[in-house]
């Protein structure tokens, strides 16, 4: 069943593949948004999303040892509490929210959040701010949302830390805690509506050798990018997932 694919399936996957890994250890994610939609151009999305999944979880195992003594205990918590509840609501809604609804009004928000940055030339500072409860809990609870029904919860989560302007690597162990911990709940869900066939595991397993490399890759990238570059490629992955998300949601 795995020949029944074309040749560029495997090559536009494959690359997704290693692109994710790069963008979640070296930026925490942002060009990963791209990842569903560059295999929807061969199999329907929600496939896409599934095989994407376990996929998603391999490179969150990896991310953590790098990662594991750099996180923010305070927006972990605020996130994740509203992340959870989110997760829950994407699943018992699952069957009546469309996701292309979903996919513009965060395209939105992350477009104008992502061009904000270049518009108003904000200066990169590497302290980071006292988290707001109010702002956490809600952008938790859409991140997990949307993560579950569009695998697109990166972009609330960016939201909240990137107005704190912490230090680089703070910034991205936050995000690779907070998605180890919701990519591994999202699989109970998944596999409740029935979104993990033998097929669809069978191709994330083709495509698990790539993870390591697009890991170590993001690694070195993250080591030698300074915090201001960092941030402006952040944002710039913003401004990328939106414009992608907008442009899903019509296509």
């Amino acid at each position: 069943m795995l020949f029944e694919y074309s040749y560029g399936f495997y090559l536009v996957a494959a690359i997704a593949v290693l692109i994710t890994g790069i963008s979640k250890s070296g930026f925490s994610g942002g060009i990963g948004a791209l990842t569903v939609p560059m295999m929807a151009l061969f199999v329907s999305p929600l496939k896409a999303a599934a095989i994407m999944l376990p996929i998603l979880c391999f490179m969150d195992l990896l991310s953590i040892l790098a990662y594991r003594k750099n996180w923010h205990g305070r927006n972990l918590v605020l996130l994740l509490s509203g992340a959870l509840p989110g997760i829950v609501i994407g699943t018992l809604t699952f069957s009546y929210v469309d996701p292309d609804n979903v996919r513009l009004l965060l395209g939105v928000v992350t477009l104008v959040f992502g061009l904000s940055y270049f518009v108003t030339r904000q200066k990169v500072e590497a302290v980071a701010t006292e988290p707001s409860t109010p702002l956490g809990l809600g952008c938790g609870l859409l991140s997990g949302f949307t993560s579950f029904v569009a695998h697109a919860g990166g972009p609330p989560v960016k939201y909240f830390l990137l107005r704190q302007r912490m230090d680089k690597t703070l910034f991205v162990g936050t995000n690779v805690v907070f998605f180890l911990v919701v990519n591994q709940v999202k699989i109970i869900p998944y596999a409740w509506i029935g979104q993990f066939s033998t097929e669809n595991l069978l191709l994330s397993l083709v495509f698990a050798p790539l993870v390591p490399l697009g890991i170590w890759l993001g690694l070195k990238l993250h080591k030698v990018l300074s915090p201001e570059l960092f941030y402006k490629i952040s944002y710039l992955m913003m401004v990328v997932a939106g414009i992608k998300l907008i442009y899903d949601s019509f296509a």
